[in-house]
């Protein structure tokens, strides 16, 4: 495609020849949700610095490109409510009566508190959203959100957050093998790593997801006859 993305300059040429056979048209379904993978306030600390200057205080921390995501999620988020489409979060499980907690992944070190997994401020939930609370990396896993999506009707899942190589990663497959078409806006998100950012997103959309840019889901999601 000769569109640019933010992989443009880690991925080869060959590489795109060898995952030529994937490219189709993109589209948002008329009946989407969005999905906000993990705005928690654990991926915010430390401030908008490069990850490595974080890391020994931080290790959850995303830096620099979190910050940088926050005004795009909030345009996405937006948009989203004013369209009355759905919008669906997911943080870490932290209630002392949900049973056994497992983690999301093999990262060591001490288990996020009620405050690594509430929502960061200008991100969080308002009336009428769902907050999904799950123990591993996908919002699908061991959660009731594929059923409270297919009472909804919901047809497309259009998927924010982070990180993109970990729970972004695990949600948008889940949400492809559950059935639903997914969209990635790409400015929304995020990882600690961007060579991981960047692989993981170029394979999403060859394999799983349509990646667009802000801009051109935000149109698609303004086209669609407003939800009641």
């Amino acid at each position: 495609m000769s569109e640019r993305h933010c992989w443009d300059d880690v991925i080869d040429d060959d590489t795109r020849r060898v995952y030529s056979a994937y490219e189709r048209e993109r589209w948002v379904g008329p009946r989407p949700a969005v999905l906000a993978v993990d705005l928690y306030n654990a991926v915010f600390e430390g401030g908008p610095r490069p990850v490595p200057e974080l890391v020994a205080a931080y290790p959850s921390a995303c830096g620099i490109d979190a910050w940088n995501a926050i005004g795009p999620l909030r345009q996405l988020l937006a948009t989203a409510r004013d369209a009355g489409l759905p919008v669906i979060y997911t943080t870490g499980e932290t209630r002392s009566d949900a049973g056994v907690a497992v983690r999301a992944t093999r990262r060591g070190g001490a288990a996020h508190g009620t405050h690594d997994y509430a929502f960061k401020e200008d991100l969080a939930p308002v009336e009428g959203d769902l907050v999904v609370r799950k123990q591993r990396a996908s919002a699908f896993f061991g959660t009731p959100l594929v059923a409270d999506l297919v009472q909804r009707g919901i047809d497309t899942v259009v998927v924010c957050g982070e990180t993109t190589s970990g729970c972004v990663r695990a949600s948008v497959v889940d949400a492809y093998s559950y059935g639903f078409h997914v969209v990635l806006a790409e400015e929304c998100c995020f990882d600690r790593s961007a060579l991981s950012h960047k692989v993981n997103l170029f394979d999403l959309h060859q394999k799983y997801a349509d990646v667009m840019h802000l801009e051109e889901v935000e149109r698609r999601l303004r086209s669609l006859p407003k939800a009641r």
